[in-house]
């Protein structure tokens, strides 16, 4: 499962891939899936990574990591899937526009009190 996840590029490392499985952000056939698990042509997997979450199915196997554009061909996104990320990414924009523009670095202090108000 997690080489898998690698060579799709869901994830940057095959660690990160693990440390996903093991927090039970990843399922196969709606259930929670160890990183150890072998992945087969047809398995539907929810992957859930850095706010975004992914319903595809497997159309190819493979362990080695490529460029992204051949990595796609690897599996399908459903349809709703696709429609709910782009929900959200129009949400994330709308919500960077609400934000005040500020010149130069960011403080501490002032990041800090961001990140609490987002619920970081």
């Amino acid at each position: 499962m997690d080489k898998w996840l690698w060579a799709t590029r869901f994830f940057k490392t095959r660690a990160l891939a693990v440390k996903a499985c093991e927090m039970g952000r990843i399922e196969c056939q709606g259930t929670s899936a160890k990183a150890s698990r072998e992945v087969r042509v047809g398995d539907v997997l929810q992957v859930t990574s850095d706010g975004s979450q992914y319903t595809v199915t497997v159309l190819v196997l493979s362990e080695v990591r490529g460029p992204g554009a051949l990595a796609a061909t690897y599996y399908e996104e459903s349809e709703a899937s696709r429609l709910l990320r782009l929900k959200v990414a129009e949400a994330r924009k709308a919500m960077a526009q609400l934000e005040p523009q500020r010149d130069g670095k960011i403080s501490k202090r002032d990041r800090r009190d961001l990140d609490r108000v987002r619920g970081r």
